[in-house]
Formats: C-alpha cells, sequence, structure tokens
C-alpha cells in the first residue's frame, strides 16, 4: 500500500533528537504521490502558535510559512499548521515498509475543501522545488 495523497500520517521514528539521541515522531501530510517516484510531504506543527497567522490560512512570510489547518482532531488537539519549510521527499520504498511495519500510521485525511487551497499554499511557497510544484499542480488539476 502506499502514500494516500490528503492524508496525514504519524512516522513514530522522524528524527533523532540530538540532545537526548531519541527518536522521536512527526505529523505529516503527503502533497502529491507520483508513481515510480518520491512522495511529496510536508510536516505539521503546533509550535509557535502566537507567531503563526490563522488569517490568512496561507502565509509565505517570515519567521514561518505555513498554511493553517485548524485542530484536526484527536490526537492533533491544537492548532496546527502545514511547515511549508524544506522538507525531503520521501522513498515510496521506504514508505511502505515503514507502513507495514506500524512506524508509520495513518492519523486523517483532509476534506478536499481543505486540501486544494494547502495544495496551492504549498506550491507556491518559496522552498518548494519547480518538480515538487509540477507534482502538486498536476494533483490539483486532478481534484474535484
Amino acid at each position: 500500500m502506499g502514500a494516500q495523497l490528503g492524508q496525514v500520517y504519524r512516522d513514530s521514528a522522524f528524527y533523532l533528537d540530538a540532545e537526548s539521541g531519541e527518536l522521536k515522531s512527526k505529523y505529516f501530510l503527503v502533497l502529491a504521490a507520483p508513481v515510480k517516484s518520491d512522495i511529496v510531504i510536508r510536516l505539521l506543527t503546533s509550535r509557535y502558535e502566537g507567531l503563526r497567522p490563522e488569517m490568512p490560512a496561507c502565509f509565505h512570510g517570515d519567521p514561518y510559512p505555513g498554511y493553517f489547518l485548524g485542530i484536526l482532531g484527536h490526537p492533533l488537539s491544537r492548532k496546527s499548521w502545514l511547515d511549508l519549510r524544506k522538507t525531503s521527499d520521501l522513498d515510496p520504498w521506504d514508505f511502505a515498509r515503514h507502513l507495514s511495519d506500524g512506524r508509520i500510521q495513518s492519523i486523517c485525511s483532509l476534506a478536499n475543501s481543505q486540501l486544494k487551497p494547502a495544495l496551492d499554499c504549498a506550491a507556491n511557497a518559496d522552498d518548494t522545488t519547480k518538480l515538487q510544484e509540477r507534482w502538486i499542480r498536476d494533483v490539483l488539476s486532478g481534484l474535484p
């Protein structure tokens, strides 16, 4: 099973905490999953709530470009933003392996009414590569 467009996932071992040496989890949204190519994601964050705007939902300025998603529901019970800073794409083979072994878990999916403006905002972000933008815009053109 591959990554699902518009799906929020939790990776329980996304990064290594330099101070504690522990593997830490992160939530991410799948923006594009082209066939035979890497999966375009952006991380979710609830940090710096007072410094991140809610209106407009799409914000490309400093210090924290993001797209306000609101409160998505358990376990994402705080206000969340799609962090528009650079994030490495995921290898589809690794994603599928981590999904099957339980390291990555599906949390929720965004409705098209929320996904479409989030995709458009991410496609226009400064840290989105031209290739990522093309894949995201291909997804957008296929959504109802």
